[in-house]
């Protein structure tokens, strides 16, 4: 088969999906410290994310020297989003604040406000967008809560830069807009 252009640009729905248009939708736990101002700028800030994969293991069983393989359980990997941080901090005190309430950090215990999934998880939405602005795939991540909060590089080199950080959550599942 020769190569063709115009059959490959006929293939491509709406010359391709672009990466940068996008938007997250993120809220804080109640017992969270400014979550409802943290959950407004995040949709904002929000400079990068994923659409999640998931995977399904298999289950290996030898039967006379052959390996018999089986379909075992879907597995969902962290998923992070990256901050633009501003200068009032808001989203990221609220997300030490979420952290400190699973955990503290002297203490090692948990606030009594998180002692059960409701007061430590939330969900979120990333949705993908068509260049005419219409959403064309919505992903819900269902009990998501921070796991790691990634550190801000310091450097009197990084003049022009705005600072910015990682923030990887688990969660227990995801549906996604097309999910039955």
């Amino acid at each position: 088969m020769a190569f063709n252009v115009q059959e490959f640009r006929a293939a491509l729905t709406g010359d391709g999906a672009r990466p940068n248009l996008f938007s997250v939708t993120l809220g804080f736990p109640v017992n969270v410290l400014n979550g409802t101002a943290s959950a407004q700028k995040t949709t904002f800030m929000a400079k990068a994310a994923q659409l999640p994969g998931s995977s399904v293991n298999s289950i290996t069983v030898p039967y006379w020297g052959r390996e018999l393989k089986f379909v075992g359980n879907r597995t969902f990997t962290d998923w992070t989003l990256t901050i633009i941080n501003d200068e009032d901090f808001t989203i990221r005190n609220s997300f030490e604040n979420w952290m400190n309430k699973l955990n503290s950090h002297a203490g090692n215990v948990r606030d009594a406000t998180a002692v059960n999934a409701k007061g430590y998880s939330v969900d979120a939405t990333v949705t993908q967008y068509g260049k005419a602005g219409d959403a064309i795939k919505t992903y819900n991540f269902v009990g998501l809560f921070p796991v790691d909060l990634a550190a801000i590089d310091l450097n009197w080199g990084s003049n022009d830069e705005i600072e910015e950080y990682a923030v990887t959550f688990a969660f227990q599942y995801w549906e996604a807009s097309t999910t039955s």
